[in-house]
């Protein structure tokens, strides 16, 4: 009876095992068909969102290390699981050698120390929110971050004639994807707060696919080939903020900057 009751016990409990693997495909099944349309029929990414990663601190796998000692756990990193595919960044030789020679200077010459304006990805996985504004040949992005802006033209408009910080980028729809092109680049960005970077060559392939109502799939393919020996992906999942009080609140951090940018030229030094 008691080898009985285990086989009935083993039974039952494969049942639920079962009973929940449908559950989890019905609940994503429900979870993708409550994804929100326009009048186009394409998903609506209108929201603020935000990353829940350390990524801004360290792309890759990265246990926690201490910030300068004189300011205590304020700068401290957390550890976290890194987005990178693979784990892995495939540096050239003297790119990699650059990396480790920002990672030495990160407390005063990561760009985010002088509030200069993030770039593409890094502004996605910042954490700070961000605000997605869609119409039929436009969408806007507003970052809490520095006041960045930026508009993903889905029609067909001049190239850039200069690089900038936050690059330019064209999108189209693949089926429910919005897939961004982003290029012209200054290559003055850091990737995280480790001393990641790239140059001016950077091309990166953004995919936004929402997964349900509140959570959008975000991919990030980047070629360098001045940089990186091949190109590389970052995954990560973006969060709508549900709150109905929920706005954006611009973290305009130039004024905080002043002294890393401009302290040297004071006559007298601060006491």
């Amino acid at each position: 009876m008691e080898r009985i009751g285990r086989q009935v016990g083993s039974a039952a409990l494969a049942a639920a095992v079962v009973a929940c693997a449908f559950g989890v495909v019905q609940l994503a099944g429900q979870t993708r068909g409550t994804v929100p349309r326009g009048t186009d029929g394409r998903p609506k990414l209108d929201g603020i969102w935000q990353a829940m990663t350390t990524a801004n601190w360290n792309l890759q796998d990265h246990s926690q290390s201490a910030g300068p000692p004189m300011v205590g756990a304020l700068l401290a990193t957390p550890g976290g699981v890194g987005v990178v595919e693979g784990n892995e960044i495939p540096y050239r030789p003297e790119a990699l050698a650059k990396k480790k020679a920002n990672f030495e200077k990160r407390w005063t010459e990561d760009p985010e120390v002088k509030c200069y304006l993030p770039g593409v990805p890094r502004a996605t996985y910042m954490p700070y929110p961000f605000q997605i504004t869609q119409s039929a040949n436009k969408i806007l992005i507003m970052y809490a971050y520095a006041g960045a802006v930026r508009a993903i033209n889905l029609d067909t408009i001049p190239e850039p004639t200069v690089d900038t910080w936050m690059g330019h980028s064209l999108g189209r729809w693949e089926k429910d994807t919005l897939v961004v092109d982003v290029s012209a680049f200054t290559g003055q960005q850091w990737l995280d707060r480790a001393g990641n970077h790239h140059s001016e060559e950077l091309k990166v392939t953004e995919r936004y696919t929402m997964l349900g109502p509140d959570h959008i799939q975000y991919e990030a393919t980047l070629d360098d080939p001045k940089t990186f020996t091949r190109p590389w992906k970052i995954s990560l999942p973006l969060y709508r903020n549900i709150d109905r009080r929920a706005f954006l609140v611009n973290y305009k951090c130039v004024e905080f900057s002043e002294e890393v940018l401009y302290g040297h030229l004071r006559k007298k030094p601060t006491p």
